[in-house]
């Protein structure tokens, strides 16, 4: 499965669980990015964002038969990152998302913001 499918397996992932404020980060052309694509989502609480990376597991999963590569965070459930290698999703509280404004960060890569469902 290319990077592009699996970002769209992610973000179905996402919505599933009503994750707010969906953005894909198109790392492709990006000279030495870590990834093709970083999915990034809101999430109101610690117990939404719990249910938004198991929900994104389960979506990749069913159509890929591939568990992440890693997974962090979901200890403290403010930050989870879950790596697919060539796609990692990040599911944030919303005030830690705030914080660390990742796609300020990668300012020369294209951000696509998807439509709430």
């Amino acid at each position: 499965m290319n990077s592009e499918a699996l970002s769209n397996l992610v973000v179905q992932g996402m919505q599933e669980r009503k994750a707010h404020d969906i953005t894909i980060i198109d790392l492709s052309d990006v000279k030495n990015a870590v990834a093709d694509f970083f999915v990034l989502c809101s999430a109101t609480s610690d117990t939404q964002a719990d249910s938004i990376s198991e929900s994104i597991e389960k979506f990749v999963f069913k159509e890929t038969k591939e568990s992440p590569w890693k997974s962090e965070g979901k200890n403290n459930r403010e930050w989870i990152l879950i790596d697919f290698v060539n796609v990692v999703a990040h599911v944030f509280k919303k005030d830690k998302r705030e914080h660390y404004n990742l796609e300020n960060l990668w300012g020369d890569a294209k951000i696509i913001e998807v439509e709430s469902v």
